[in-house]
C-alpha cells in the first residue's frame, strides 16, 4: 500500500501543518528562505535538491501561501520566492526545530547561532532575547552567524558565512543568473 500524502483521519492542526510543510525538504527551503535565499537556482545549488522536486515544494509552499513570488525579470520571467506572513509565522517553530536537533540529535553547539541584532545577544531557547526582555524577536530582527566555516563550498554557502540579518536577499549562484538550462522552470 502507497503511503499516503496527507492525514485524513487525523482531525489535528498538527496533522494539517504537515500537510503543508511536512514534505521532505519543505522545511529546509522555508530555512532558506528565512537566511535570504529567494532564487530558484540559489536553493537548487545551496540544498543540492533535485530540479523537479524543488520546483514542487516551491509550488507547493506557493499555494499554501507560506512563500509568493515576485517577478523580478520579464523577459524570460523569473521570480523570487519570498516569505508571507504565513510563513514568517513558521520563525518560532523552525528555530526551536534547529535548537533540539542541536541538543538532542547533533550533540554539538549548532553551526549557526541566532541574536537580537539590536543588542547581540544570543536568543534563548523560545527565540526571545533575554538581555532586552523582548519574548519573541521578529526574525526581521535576528542576526545570523556561523560558528564554524561552511562545509558546503557551494556560492550561497558561502555568502551565509558572514553575518547576516533574516530575510535579507542573499545572492549566490543565481547572482548573475547564469545556469545551464534556465531558471526556475515552475515560474509560470
Amino acid at each position: 500500500m502507497a503511503l499516503g500524502t496527507d492525514y485524513a483521519q487525523q482531525d489535528c492542526s498538527l496533522a494539517r501543518a504537515l500537510e503543508v510543510v511536512g514534505e521532505r525538504w519543505s522545511l529546509l527551503i522555508v530555512r532558506d528562505a528565512f537566511y535570504g535565499v529567494r532564487r530558484f537556482n540559489d536553493f537548487l545549488v545551496h540544498l543540492d535538491i533535485p530540479r523537479a522536486v524543488l520546483t514542487a515544494r516551491l509550488t507547493a509552499l506557493t499555494e499554501a501561501g507560506v512563500l509568493r513570488k515576485e517577478a523580478y525579470q520579464q523577459s524570460p520571467p523569473r521570480y523570487d520566492y519570498v516569505l508571507t506572513d504565513a510563513g514568517l509565522d513558521l520563525w518560532p517553530p523552525l528555530h526551536g526545530l534547529m535548537r533540539w536537533g542541536s541538543l538532542h540529535v547533533s550533540g554539538d553547539e549548532p553551526s549557526r547561532t541566532f541574536h537580537h541584532a539590536e543588542c547581540g545577544t544570543r536568543l534563548d531557547m523560545t527565540g526571545g532575547c533575554p538581555q532586552c526582555g523582548v519574548p519573541h524577536v521578529p526574525p526581521a530582527d535576528i542576526e545570523m552567524r556561523s560558528r564554524t566555516a561552511p562545509a558546503r563550498t557551494d556560492p550561497v554557502a558561502a555568502a551565509l558565512a558572514a553575518p547576516s540579518r533574516l530575510l535579507r536577499p542573499v545572492r549566490g549562484a543565481a547572482g548573475a543568473d547564469a545556469f545551464a538550462g534556465g531558471d526556475d522552470p515552475g515560474n509560470s
